[in-house]
């Protein structure tokens, strides 16, 4: 039922100034020009994919995945890059069967990378492609 239609991830921020400028100026996101429910909320455009940011009282209190990005064999060099604009990347030590080469996780043969925006939403990058 669902199989054949676009999803679109729905992250809470605190500040949607500020999560603006990290979504837009860090990450590269654009706004996407699709209407939204919420005129407060951005909705950005990734790939075939959407973002809608929006402002929430329960910001930052999912402990768990929000976004994951598939950027393929690229993945070191955007870490590189997001690093380069300040980012930091998150250690999981504790996850079963998985081992790390610095900030990223190799999980038989997938690398995995995780990072935080401004509120600590966990997001994501994968060398997977779509």
């Amino acid at each position: 039922m669902l199989g054949s239609s676009a999803v679109i991830a729905t992250i809470a921020v605190k500040d949607i100034d500020a999560a603006a400028k990290f979504y837009e100026g860090t990450l590269g996101l654009t706004k996407a020009d699709i209407p939204s429910p919420d005129p407060s909320a951005i909705m950005y455009r990734s790939g075939d994919s959407a973002i809608l940011v929006y402002q929430s009282s329960y910001a930052g209190t999912n402990q768990a995945t929000y976004a994951s990005w598939a950027v393929g064999d690229d993945i070191e060099s955007v870490i590189d890059d997001l690093r380069s604009k300040g980012v930091g990347f998150e250690q999981y030590d504790n996850l079963p069967g998985v081992t790390r080469d610095g900030d990223v996780h190799l999980i038989d043969g997938l690398k995995s990378a995780w990072f935080k925006d401004p509120d600590g939403n966990i997001l994501n990058l994968v060398n997977q492609t779509m």
